[in-house]
C-alpha cells in the first residue's frame, strides 16, 4: 500500500538496544557535581527516606558541602574524553553496533545527568524502533541500580502515545558467559602483575544492610559471583564492599577497613577486582584504585594493584554480546546459543 503524498515520513522498523549506566556529572567541577549528587541523591529507590526528612538534609548540609570534595575526586579520573563511565558505556556501545545487523540500534544512556534515558528512548521510536530492549548494565540486581533505570523508562514511555514493545535485561551475576569473561580478564591481568599477590579482594559497591531484610537479593548476588569467579579462577576471593555512605550500617565486611587489616594478619600483596562494576569509574578508579592503594600501603602492605573492569574489552564486548543476544531471542534472527 502506498501512503497518501501528505503522510507524515514512516521510517523502516528497527529494534533498539539502550544501554544503560547509573551517571555521571558533565563536568569535575562543584556547579557540575552538585546538579548531579541533587539528581542522584534525590532518588527514592537510593535514599530510602521520607523525602521531608532527607530533603532539608540533602539541600542544606550535603549539597553544601560534598560537590568540592567529590569534583575533586573526578577531577583525578576525568579523561581528555570526559567522564570514564560516560566515555566506557559510549564505547561499548560503539563496539555493538552491527552485532545483530543494521536493523538493530545500538545506543546509550545515564540513569541520572546525561544523555537521559527518555530522550535516547524518544529518539530510538523516532528511528523507527518498534521493539526496545532496556539494558541496565548491572550484573547484581538491586533496586537501587537496576530497578531505577528501568523505573524512569517506564515513565518516559508513559508520555508517549505510541510506545514500543518493552523487554528488560534481567540480572546476569551468574551468567557463565560473565563469569568466564571475568576469569579472562583477571587472569590476564594477575599475569602481566610484577608480584604474586598474597591475596585477591573481589570489592562490590555497598548497600544499606535494611536492603537485604526488605528482599533486595544483591548481597546475594554478589555473594554469588564471588563465590563463581574464585572457582573459576581455582583461587580463594574476599568478598567486600565499598563506597558506605551515611550513618546506617552497611553490607559488611568494608573495603577500606578489610584493605586496613590485610597487612596486619600477613597480606603484604593485594589485587583488588569490582566484578559488580561495568565501566570503570569514580568508585573504582579513584576510591579503590587510589584511596584504596593509599589506605593499604600505609598499613604496612608492600604491593597494590587495581584489576580493571570489563569495559569495552575484546572479552567484555563479546560477554554483552551474548547476554543480549538471549534476551534479543525472538525479535532478531540471531543464535540465542
Amino acid at each position: 500500500m502506498i501512503p497518501p503524498v501528505d503522510h507524515p515520513a514512516i521510517p523502516p522498523r528497527r529494534i533498539g538496544v539502550l544501554l544503560i549506566n547509573l551517571g555521571t556529572p558533565d563536568a569535575p567541577d562543584a556547579k557540575a557535581v552538585r546538579r548531579y549528587l541533587g539528581e542522584f541523591l534525590s532518588d527514592r529507590r537510593v535514599v530510602e527516606l521520607p523525602a521531608l526528612a532527607w530533603q532539608p538534609i540533602l539541600r542544606g548540609v550535603i549539597l553544601n558541602t560534598r560537590p568540592k570534595k567529590s569534583a575533586h575526586a573526578y577531577g583525578q579520573v576525568w579523561r581528555e574524553d570526559g567522564s570514564p563511565l560516560a566515555a566506557t558505556t559510549r564505547a561499548q556501545a560503539v563496539a555493538l553496533q552491527g552485532a545483530w545487523g543494521p536493523d538493530v540500534v545500538v545506543d546509550w544512556a545515564m540513569r541520572y545527568g546525561r544523555p537521559a534515558i527518555g530522550e535516547r528512548l524518544r529518539a530510538m521510536k523516532d528511528a523507527g524502533c518498534e521493539r526496545v530492549l532496556l539494558a541496565p548494565l548491572y550484573p547484581q540486581y538491586c533496586a537501587a541500580t537496576t530497578a531505577t533505570a528501568n523505573d524512569k523508562a517506564f515513565a518516559a514511555l508513559a508520555g508517549m502515545r505510541w510506545q514500543p514493545a518493552i523487554r528488560t535485561l534481567p540480572p546476569y551475576h551468574d551468567d557463565p558467559a560473565y563469569i568466564g569473561a571475568l576469569r579472562t580478564l583477571v587472569e590476564a591481568e594477575l599475569a602481566a602483575l610484577p608480584f604474586t599477590p598474597d591475596a585477591v579482594l573481589a570489592s562490590f559497591h555497598g548497600m544499606p544492610k535494611r536492603t537485604l531484610a526488605l528482599g533486595d537479593p544483591y548481597h546475594c548476588h554478589c555473594q554469588k559471583t564471588g563465590r563463581l569467579l574464585a572457582e573459576a579462577l581455582g583461587r580463594e576471593l574476599t568478598v567486600s564492599f565499598q563506597s558506605r555512605f551515611g550513618p546506617a550500617k552497611w553490607l559488611e565486611p568494608a573495603t577500606d577497613t578489610t584493605l586496613a587489616a590485610l597487612p596486619g594478619r600477613g597480606v603484604k600483596r593485594v589485587a583488588v577486582v569490582s566484578p559488580g562494576f561495568s565501566a570503570d569509574c569514580l568508585e573504582t578508579l579513584e576510591e579503590i584504585a587510589i584511596r584504596g592503594r593509599e589506605t593499604f600501603l600505609t598499613a604496612g602492605g608492600t604491593d597494590f594493584a587495581y584489576l580493571p573492569c570489563l569495559n569495552d574489552s575484546a572479552p567484555g564486548v563479546e560477554m554483552l554480546r551474548a547476554v543480549l543476544t538471549r534476551e534479543l531471542a525472538g525479535w532478531t534472527g540471531a543464535n540465542p546459543g
